[in-house]
């Protein structure tokens, strides 16, 4: 079975599902449908085999590394790859985190020790989020 297509290829307008067949039955529903949607219409071939391998081996690079035989940069590369043809930007949250000085994540670990803050708190404050 071929992939359905998402676009005209004489105009390139999106296109509506209207009719939908069982294959078992030969039942024939028509009307106007919303296709589903496919979060991964826009990876290429070789990123969704990089994906089912990505979830096979559990997202743990060192397995990663020996399935496909290819160094740890060269898998982040594909992973952020990955990430981007999906929508996202790699590293955008790590990127807006706050960062907690040292003396802060001393204060915060000395108040947990003292009791005066519960480890969610602490947790939430390590993280640079008000508690």
């Amino acid at each position: 079975m071929y992939p359905q297509p998402a676009q005209c290829p004489v105009c390139g307008a999106e296109l509506l599902v209207t009719r939908l067949h069982c294959r078992n039955c030969d039942t024939v529903i028509e009307g106007h449908f919303h296709a589903p949607v496919d979060h991964f219409e826009n990876l290429s071939d070789e990123q969704v085999s990089f994906v089912l391998s990505f979830i096979r081996c559990e997202g743990r690079f060192n397995r990663l590394e020996e399935e496909l035989g290819v160094s740890y940069p060269t898998l982040r590369n594909r992973l952020n790859e990955v990430v981007r043809a999906l929508g996202f930007e790699p590293g955008k949250e790590e990127a807006q985190a706050v960062k907690v000085s040292a003396d802060e994540r001393m204060k915060i670990l000395d108040d947990l020790a003292a009791g005066r803050i519960s480890s969610q708190d602490a947790k939430e404050l390590l993280r640079g989020r008000a508690a």
